[in-house]
């Protein structure tokens, strides 16, 4: 069951714009991009993964909850794969893994974050 604040228009504008304003590279541009979701089921967060590598995602791994005030049960995976997104772009793709997140029963679609494309050759 998924539940969690979603991803707004407004909220990827403002990544797009301060990314523009601070990084030394275009985000605009080809970047690597990184999607994450939670569960407290490994197995189904190994599926889902499947699923995604098979819809041309790259899975990172499983990582256990870190931060203060998660849920220490939670695990996060992370997957990733370099595209070119707009605001608009990225937007439908959001909707597209909260769907698949729900489709999965998975605990939640977590977000996003970005970085410059090269950063795949570490």
């Amino acid at each position: 069951m998924v539940s969690q604040r979603m991803i707004t228009r407004e909220l990827i504008s403002d990544l797009f714009e301060s990314t523009r304003a601070k990084a030394r590279w275009s985000i605009d541009d080809a970047c690597l991009w990184g999607y994450f979701f939670t569960d407290t089921d490994r197995s189904k967060l190994l599926r889902a993964g499947a699923d995604l590598e098979a819809r041309g995602f790259r899975v990172v791994g499983i990582m256990d909850s870190t931060q203060d005030g998660e849920d220490p049960e939670a695990l996060f995976l992370h997957v990733e794969r370099v595209e070119r997104h707009t605001v608009d772009s990225l937007l439908a793709l959001n909707a597209e893994l909260y769907a698949f997140a729900e489709k999965h029963d998975l605990g939640s679609y977590d977000g996003m974050d970005v970085g410059p494309a090269e950063a795949t050759s570490k």
